[in-house]
């Protein structure tokens, strides 16, 4: 019996429920037990969670249960795992990645480029928010937290033009006909490993490891192990306007991440090449072109602002 632990959302479920059925079809017999458990970031669903520090939110109770054996492995979406896991712990397996990109969702079933000025836009992404600011100044964010559905709901009752989600959510919970349209790279970077799933175990437990081990997908894992190293270079955490998306073409790995500021005014974005086999150094390769440029003064703001924010 494997003991699977993960967050208590619709989406959540969903993704453990994926990971155990795969799990049970390379391993008939096997029974795997899903046991939700409520995070910090399930508790603080009326505040922005840069409002509340965003590292390990989504993760904390479940690590803890992991350490603690209650749990044999857990299942998180790899964009809420904090650049540096809690020791002890490892990602045994990355999961295909689902559609990685961001999807708007229009109540009038406008593109991005049609929307009215002053267009209300429904995100709690600070990443999101830079990134559409600086294509659309004129637009109004609006705070939005809760799982997928309470979110789709708040386009009437916060009478919203739009909501941004990320597409892979949308697609694993069947709800794929509400994407209007899934915004482009080069206009919305999506957040680090988003749509990929993360399988976290003990570093000593090397019998979950084994079972694991045919869930993992090789591709994935160089893409997010990029994106990641990308991330802990430059100290960032899950809820910083930080993004990175890393896509294989043969044997090249081409990084792309930006880096703005909470305005959306000044953005940075740079794109480096290297091999598949040294996903870690594309991505610390990435982070020093981006500090090269000025990131590093940019986050340095961002801590500053946020920290204000939250006293």
């Amino acid at each position: 019996m494997l003991k699977l632990g993960t967050r208590g959302s619709p989406l959540a479920l969903c993704q453990a429920g994926l990971v155990s059925e795969g799990l049970s079809r390379r391993w008939p017999g096997l029974k795997v037990v899903i046991i939700p458990i409520k995070t910090s970031g399930d508790k603080f669903l009326d505040v922005a969670l840069s409002q509340v520090g965003g590292k390990g939110l989504f993760v904390k109770e479940i690590e803890e249960a992991l350490l603690d054996h209650r749990i044999d492995l857990a299942v998180h979406s790899m964009k809420d795992l904090p650049a540096e896991l809690a020791p002890g712990l490892r990602v045994g397996a990355v999961t295909h990645r689902e559609d990685p990109l961001d999807a708007l969702v229009a109540r009038n079933g406008l593109r991005f480029t049609e929307l009215p000025r002053e267009a209300r836009i429904g995100t709690s992404s600070l990443r999101r928010q830079v990134q559409l600011l600086h294509c659309r100044p004129n637009l109004q964010i609006i705070p939005l937290r809760g799982n997928v559905q309470t979110r789709l709901n708040k386009l009437e009752t916060l009478d919203l033009e739009a909501v941004v989600l990320a597409a892979a959510g949308l697609i694993r919970l069947g709800l794929q006909d509400r994407i209007t349209e899934c915004l482009p790279p080069d206009l919305c970077l999506p957040a680090i490993g988003q749509g990929a799933l993360a399988i976290e175990i003990r570093q000593n437990d090397q019998r979950t490891a084994e079972l694991i081990e045919t869930l993992d997908h090789r591709e994935t894992r160089q893409a997010t192990m990029a994106e990641r190293a990308f991330l802990q270079r430059l100290g960032g955490s899950c809820v910083t306007p930080i993004a990175a998306f890393g896509q294989i073409e043969g044997e090249t790995l081409v990084l792309t991440g930006m880096v703005a500021g909470l305005d959306g005014k000044r953005l940075l974005r740079e794109a480096v090449r290297g091999e598949t086999g040294a996903p870690e150094q594309v991505g610390q390769a990435l982070a020093e072109a981006l500090l090269a440029a000025g990131a590093g003064e940019i986050l340095r703001e961002i801590d500053a602002q946020l920290s204000e924010g939250r006293r």
